[in-house]
């Protein structure tokens, strides 16, 4: 199922409990928006389609940062002296030679770094743990553990400590309802899907 049929069906969980809770309007939009983006959320992970668009594009961090090393090198000799000359040009090469090697691939774990630094920062644990959620799904297969009981577990944290962190009921069902909803279109229950999902990973990999 494609990314807007996620979003829909994600989007229409969040009207399902704003319309149970009989939240006024502001809320219930917001609680459409936080469904329509969980239904996208276990997409989240390396080959999913979500990744490739919450990331920056590789080339461009790749060149900025083999333009650090080059400067840092011509620094490094006009500027230093003694061993710190090699030192600083040493790390200016090491610097390229990391940079170089630089992925798309490799732009989500840099971007669920980014995440985890900033709730870390801003003292958010459902910031935090979306980091962490994002270098998890960065490292492991399309439709694996985001798409399984632990992935939804893990997701509930998240949406918790976002309920508490907004202040605004309905928030957690809303978050794990989309969340739950993208695992259950992606499931052998709808009949035109040729792939499942693999629910009980890791104690088994059949899929459902």
């Amino acid at each position: 199922m494609n990314g807007t049929a996620h979003a829909t069906i994600g989007a229409a969980s969040g009207f399902m409990v704003a319309n149970t809770l009989h939240t006024d309007p502001s809320t219930t939009i917001i609680l459409i928006g936080l469904g329509g983006i969980s239904g996208l959320v276990p997409d989240l992970d390396i080959d999913g389609k979500l990744s490739g668009r919450i990331t920056f594009s590789h080339t461009m961090i790749r060149i900025v940062a083999q333009l650090i090393g080059i400067m840092l090198i011509f620094y490094s000799f006009f500027k230093g002296s003694g061993t710190e000359k090699y030192i600083g040009m040493g790390i200016g090469a090491l610097v390229m030679g990391i940079a170089s090697s630089i992925k798309q691939k490799h732009m989500l774990t840099i971007t669920g770094i980014g995440v985890l630094i900033g709730g870390l920062t801003l003292e958010e644990s459902w910031i935090t743990f979306m980091g962490l959620y994002i270098i998890i799904a960065s490292i492991i297969s399309h439709r694996t553990y985001t798409h399984s009981i632990i992935g939804v577990i893990f997701f509930a944290v998240i949406a918790y400590n976002l309920e508490i962190s907004l202040g605004i009921p309905g928030v957690y069902y809303t978050c794990l309802i989309g969340y739950i909803s993208h695992l259950v279109a992606d499931s052998k229950l709808i009949p035109f899907n040729k792939r499942g999902i693999k629910l009980l990973l890791p104690l088994s990999s059949k899929e459902f």
